[in-house]
């Protein structure tokens, strides 16, 4: 987890700068400037259009009696890609647009979804018993209900 973070914290911004300054150099302080406001709002909006596309596609799943299950990790992915857009930066930017793409989200999806099936006590994973409402043998309870 603290190598994570430290990626998250340290590296990731030293990117960030270098970026900045490097195109900055080439392009100028005007045009980088404008193009770190024009993708936050453009992200915004990008963020919010596919928001309210997405909850309509989870509505329709669950009004249709199935779990909206790919239209959460879509949810998460989106919100997620919202708030990259919003930080100001190259790296940052091209990571949240490559998210607002549908298909590559939908890949991520399956490659989320995937692993998360794959963990142990997670429901819904049809290798983890714990969870799946069969017993561990094939043992035969008989009762009687008796009534009152």
């Amino acid at each position: 987890m603290v190598p994570k973070l430290f990626i998250l914290f340290i590296i990731v911004p030293i990117i960030e700068l270098y970026l900045l300054f490097q195109v900055g150099a080439r392009i100028g302080l005007p045009a980088i400037l404008g193009i770190i406001i024009v993708t936050a709002i453009i992200g915004t909006r990008l963020a919010k259009a596919q928001g309210i596309n997405n909850m309509q596609r989870a509505r329709q799943a669950m009004s249709e009696g199935r779990m909206p299950h790919e239209e959460v990790l879509d949810g998460m992915l989106i919100i997620i890609a919202g708030v990259l857009l919003m930080i100001p930066g190259l790296l940052t930017d091209a990571l949240g647009s490559a998210l607002m793409i549908p298909s590559l989200r939908s890949a991520l999806r399956k490659h989320l979804g995937g692993s998360f099936n794959a963990r142990p006590g997670f429901p819904g994973n049809p290798h983890d018993r714990r969870h799946s409402g069969k017993p561990d043998d094939d043992t035969v309870i008989e009762a009687e209900i008796i009534e009152d």
